[in-house]
């Protein structure tokens, strides 16, 4: 028997306020948020690497760059003026073997001069840790360092002069910027590359060997010879192959002859 409702009854009924409906929820907010296992780099930082590292070669132009550094703002090439210098960079401060680095150059620092050098370092870190690590490096090494010694925190110079590890670039989405390389660049008053010298992080550098490149390239140029192996300051230097013997020994005076290809002088 069909039930029976009173005409009262179902006006009770549809008097009763309805159930608001339920908002209808996508499949993707249902579920569980799940957080990325690496952080995204930032946007700012990703559009300033370069598709391309610039291809910097001996005899090329040095590039320019405007950095703050521990001597202030500091334009590169008004830094350089009619001088030699040399840039060199660190993989980042209160680090070992960058403090024994640093400190190696700064007891060096009459030698540089003598020869019309000037010195500039480099480290991925800003400026406020910098000042706190050259006073560990004065006080660890019993010097002072007087040179500029730029800040390279977001590694714009870095790029620019190429010190960075391939291995670093394929993997900077998981590990984030890279840190630079330990880099020498020779530079002279053209601004011209004169020797590019790159060493792995762990491995410092011969701050003497930095000295008697300088030595060999200032020699060539004014005394127009080469050097050779092993080379220092008062050992027998080596006739061009452009020089025939008999202008070498006008311009030389005494020349030692081994091969026709091969001869020595003294600069």
């Amino acid at each position: 028997m069909a039930s029976i409702i009173s005409r009262t009854s179902f006006r009770a009924l549809t008097a009763l306020p309805r159930a608001t409906p339920l908002p209808r929820l996508s499949l993707s907010s249902q579920l569980p948020r799940m957080q990325p296992r690496v952080q995204p780099l930032p946007r700012r930082f990703l559009t300033t690497i370069p598709q391309e590292q610039p291809r910097l070669r001996l005899g090329s132009k040095a590039p320019n760059f405007k950095a703050q550094t521990t001597h202030g703002e500091l334009d590169f090439h008004e830094f350089i003026g009619n001088s030699w210098a040399i840039l060199f960079s660190h993989p980042a401060d209160f680090t070992p073997v960058c403090t024994t680095e640093l400190g190696a150059f700064a007891k060096m620092k009459d030698e540089f001069e003598k020869r019309d050098v000037k010195m500039i370092g480099l480290s991925a870190n800003d400026l406020s840790s910098h000042d706190q690590w050259i006073d560990d490096i004065n006080e660890l090494a019993n010097t002072q360092v007087q040179f500029p010694v730029i800040a390279d925190a977001d590694r714009k110079v870095a790029f620019l002069y190429d010190m960075i590890d391939q291995r670093d670039l394929d993997n900077i989405a998981e590990k984030g910027i890279p840190f630079t390389i330990r880099s020498v660049f020779i530079i002279d008053p053209a601004k011209t590359i004169r020797l590019i010298m790159s060493y792995p992080a762990s491995t410092g550098r011969n701050s003497a060997e930095v000295l008697r490149v300088i030595d060999s390239l200032q020699t060539a140029d004014k005394k127009g010879i080469a050097t050779p192996i092993d080379w220092n300051v008062g050992d027998d230097v080596i006739v061009p192959p452009s020089v025939s013997t008999e202008d070498a020994k006008k311009k030389f005076g005494n020349v030692r002859e081994l091969k026709p290809y091969l001869r020595y002088t003294k600069a």
